[in-house]
């Protein structure tokens, strides 16, 4: 199981993802993929992002079960603390 959610992204990019996944509320892609599709889409997705942002969520063997990745311009950064990923966001001034 993989999600990505996509921010300020071409709308090709949407489209293109639709073809292997479902967009239960725009921008947020879920579905099952194989590893080396996932690296793919991600690839794609990375390199098609301009001044958006991306995150990817997927499972993985882990003691969440998942791991989680950014790429681009976003807020929020993955913080390892003692070998669990924590979605970290800085304070507003």
């Amino acid at each position: 199981m993989m999600v990505m959610i996509l921010e300020r992204v071409p709308a090709s990019l949407r489209g293109e993802l639709s073809r292997w996944m479902i967009e239960p509320h725009t921008g947020v892609f879920v579905g099952t993929v194989s590893a080396m599709v996932r690296e793919r889409l991600w690839q794609k997705a990375c390199g098609s992002v301009k001044d958006g942002a991306c995150m990817l969520i997927w499972s993985s063997n882990t003691e969440q079960g998942f791991k989680i990745d950014f790429w681009g311009g976003t807020k929020r950064h993955v913080t390892d603390w003692e070998g669990l990923q924590l979605v970290t966001k800085p304070r507003e001034p």
